[in-house]
């Protein structure tokens, strides 16, 4: 659906920030699997081409090298105002996928929103396009999965100029909201529906 513009935040100075619990250490919900002990080659080999594979190559930047989930999804060129509203609410172990357009001349995610979306219980972000803040979205306080194609330390417009929940496509794979996405150190695979792993 498209959306109107969101007032942008504060430009001050970003402080550091964990994600702890009442004991200092960081949260796990009940969506988390430590283990997450799947391989996309393992599942490609178990279903075929009942499943979708990514063929853009993209890098890693978050502290979970492997993640999955429902996704849900984001339209938006060069402005992150709707990744930052979507990650704000309740993911129940949801991956967002961000249609950027592949541009790298502004970052659609950094620190911030990336612990936010950390605190609402989203499990990752694959980005096409850029991310900053790459330190802070490794450590390892930030237990989120976290792709993108580069980085930028520009950051975007804020005028919610785009669309939530439509499907995207990129790497020659459409990504529907109520898909499963599965990524690892080898890639991104997209199911129609939940594998048992």
């Amino acid at each position: 659906m498209a959306n109107r513009a969101f007032p942008s935040g504060g430009n001050g100075p970003r402080p550091s920030r964990r994600v702890e619990g009442a004991a200092g250490k960081r949260h796990r919900r009940p969506w988390h699997n430590a283990a997450m002990s799947f391989a996309t080659a393992d599942l490609y080999d178990a279903h075929g081409d009942a499943l979708r594979s990514c063929v853009t190559q993209f890098r890693s930047y978050g502290s979970r090298a492997r993640f999955s989930g429902q996704i849900s999804t984001v339209r938006c060129l060069e402005d992150n105002a709707l990744v930052k509203q979507v990650l704000a609410t309740p993911g129940e172990g949801r991956v967002l996928v961000v249609d950027g357009g592949g541009s790298l001349r502004t970052a659609l995610l950094g620190d911030m929103i990336a612990t936010s979306a950390v605190e609402n219980g989203w499990a990752g972000v694959v980005i096409y396009g850029a991310v900053r803040d790459t330190a802070a979205l490794a450590d390892l306080d930030l237990d989120l999965g976290v792709k993108a194609l580069g980085a930028n330390p520009r950051k975007s417009a804020k005028t919610g100029l785009g669309e939530i929940d439509v499907p995207v496509t990129f790497g020659d794979v459409t990504f529907a909201p109520g898909e499963w996405l599965y990524s690892d150190e080898d890639g991104i695979l997209v199911s129609d529906h939940r594998l048992d792993i």
